[in-house]
């Protein structure tokens, strides 16, 4: 049985125009602008355009600003409008060896060759509540920067030198893009890559967290986590050469793991990698240790069945927005399916009444 809605529409419009009186909150207080977010809640922006796969901060501030402060709603706005835009064309791979380094540590080695750079980080904060910040106007500190720009090279170049790390043996053959192709599984690691980098953070870091609780071989090091901003050059063929079109900024995560070999493989140290928009580094180590997890196969182990060693688990749940698709849509009007199933119940539970008075 259907019912008719009347005064769905109406009702619809009036609850738009609520929304948008409560995301304006109480008037007597300044309205927050779109570069107030992006400059000062710099971190939720970055998460924004990671997940959503659009480097615009000023987009990703704008759609926070819509959708209340809700992350993943403002993920859902800014894949909306990045289908909307034309595709000129694909970058080159960015080189993160000529990275402008404003963080970068190292697990594994104290002293490596262009030193360690805390950065902007919460690591060694005491996690206690800074009242100072609720008072108005304060003015910040000036940090200094590295006073040494040049490049730096990458940590696991020194266990190359000894042939200690696996080496990844550099393709021509163009990764497949998930923006524009639906997933197929079995995936390569190019995909795999892809779908967990704009994958849910929440996600990504619970399934990371199980790999080091034992469900998945990865005991992993931090070879190196460095944050910085790289340009991004493409091919113009009316010129026949690369020009720079901007530089993005990113954060990159290199891991590495024991491996005791296997039937294909020596003893040696393998590699998990994370690559992700912005200061995200919580995102890229999760990231990094489920890519690992993920290589069981092409490294030639026996998977031990963990959550975060299959691929199709872990693939098909990450994204947010379709998760939220799917988990949303049942609030929705589902009243000629719910009376289907309120008409079968009542019909077994009286069969069920008739053969129980019978048996009596």
């Amino acid at each position: 049985m259907y019912v008719a809605v009347k005064g769905g529409e109406r009702a619809i419009d009036n609850a738009h125009a609520w929304l948008a009186a409560e995301r304006r909150g109480d008037p007597s207080v300044p309205e927050l602008s779109v570069t107030q977010i992006r400059e000062q809640l710099k971190l939720a922006v970055n998460r924004v355009m990671a997940e959503g796969s659009l480097y615009d901060p000023d987009l990703a501030a704008l759609a926070i600003k819509q959708a209340r402060g809700d992350l993943i709603e403002a993920v859902f706005l800014i894949r909306a409008y990045r289908t909307t835009l034309p595709r000129f064309g694909a970058s080159q791979p960015i080189s993160t060896d000529a990275m402008a380094v404003d963080r970068r540590v190292s697990a594994t080695f104290k002293d490596l060759p262009g030193g360690q750079i805390l950065g902007p980080t919460f690591d060694y904060t005491h996690r206690l509540l800074d009242f100072k910040l609720a008072a108005e106007g304060e003015s910040p500190t000036a940090h200094t920067a590295p006073a040494d720009s040049a490049p730096v090279p990458h940590v696991t170049e020194f266990l190359n030198r000894d042939g200690l790390i696996e080496t990844a043996e550099p393709s021509d053959t163009a990764p497949p893009d998930l923006t524009r192709e639906p997933m197929e599984l079995p995936a390569d690691r190019a995909l795999r890559l892809q779908a967990i980098t704009r994958g849910d953070e929440g996600f990504i870091l619970s399934m990371a967290y199980s790999t080091q609780r034992g469900y998945g071989r990865t005991h992993a090091f931090v070879g190196e986590l460095r944050i910085g901003t790289v340009s991004v050059s493409m091919d113009i063929p009316e010129l026949g050469f690369p020009i720079e079109i901007g530089e993005i900024e990113v954060t990159e995560c290199e891991t590495v793991n024991q491996f005791k070999g296997s039937k294909t493989e020596p003893p040696q140290f393998t590699r998990g990698y994370g690559l992700v928009f912005g200061q995200s580094e919580r995102k890229a180590i999760a990231m990094s240790l489920v890519d690992r997890a993920l290589r069981w196969k092409e490294l030639g182990e026996d998977s031990i069945g963990a959550p975060a060693q299959d691929e199709e688990f872990v693939l098909m749940h990450c994204d947010n927005i379709q998760a939220t698709g799917f988990l949303e849509h049942i609030k929705l009007p589902h009243y000629v399916d719910f009376q289907s199933e309120l008409e079968l119940v009542r019909r077994l539970r009286a069969e069920a009444m008739a053969a129980q008075e019978a048996a009596e």
